[in-house]
């Protein structure tokens, strides 16, 4: 295994343990445990992208400061700004692709079919989740997985299979996560009310654009090493 793989699969766990932590802070809100650990993370102060570098900034000023009932604080937010209280869809930044993508703001609609078939096109499965699967939480989980997936075939010398699932990741991102991840941190901004969820939506934004941008890099630097 040369050194530039090595790399590569280290760069591809990275990528699956940002994934993780988007898919777990968008999933639920945050518990006791889960805000422990939080605080003890190390947040990075310049990586190069401002939305990034805000996201993360407002995360850490919220956590700096965070005490025993900021779990119950951190919960209420979550409920004011992905569930609300409303029965239309304009009541809160619901959290699912569908809500954005089709004329009526409904759930259930065109997105999660096709994100249902690209799981079962991957054999994955949605385990004991709850919710449609075009929630951006299992969208990020969808990424996760399969950045687990590459740095597995990376390890086992298997770039053919590492490319199609570079490929595979890259679609994704681009038909369902960013064309609709814009207006849901929009919504975030309109919503939430702690700078922990104002820069959690800034963080995923940031983040989604700079690794498809990655992507974008990988697999054309494949396409020549091929050529």
């Amino acid at each position: 295994m040369s050194e530039e793989t090595i790399d590569l699969g280290k760069l591809m766990d990275e990528r699956a343990s940002t994934y993780g932590l988007l898919s777990r802070l968008f999933r639920t809100e945050v518990d006791r445990e889960a805000l422990k650990e939080l605080q003890g993370m190390r947040f990075p102060v310049a990586t190069g992208n401002s939305l990034i570098d805000k996201g993360f900034r407002q995360m850490y000023d919220y956590l700096r400061t965070s005490w025993d009932d900021s779990v119950t604080e951190l919960a209420i937010d979550y409920v004011r700004c992905f569930i609300g209280h409303g029965v239309n869809g304009y009541s809160a930044a619901y959290p699912f692709e569908s809500v954005y993508t089709s004329e009526r703001r409904l759930l259930m609609q065109e997105a999660r079919a096709e994100v249902l078939q690209i799981l079962r096109d991957n054999n994955l499965k949605r385990g004991s989740w709850n919710e449609g699967e075009d929630h951006i939480a299992l969208e990020f989980e969808f990424m996760q997985r399969l950045s687990d997936r590459t740095a597995r075939c990376l390890r086992e010398n298997d770039e053919d299979r590492a490319i199609e699932n570079l490929k595979t990741q890259a679609e994704f991102l681009d038909d369902h996560i960013l064309n609709w991840l814009p207006m849901l941190v929009s919504d975030m901004g309109q919503f939430a009310q702690t700078s922990f969820y104002l820069g959690l939506g800034d963080l995923a934004l940031g983040y989604s654009q700079e690794d498809a941008a990655l992507l974008d890099e990988l697999l054309e630097n494949a396409g020549e090493t091929a050529a």
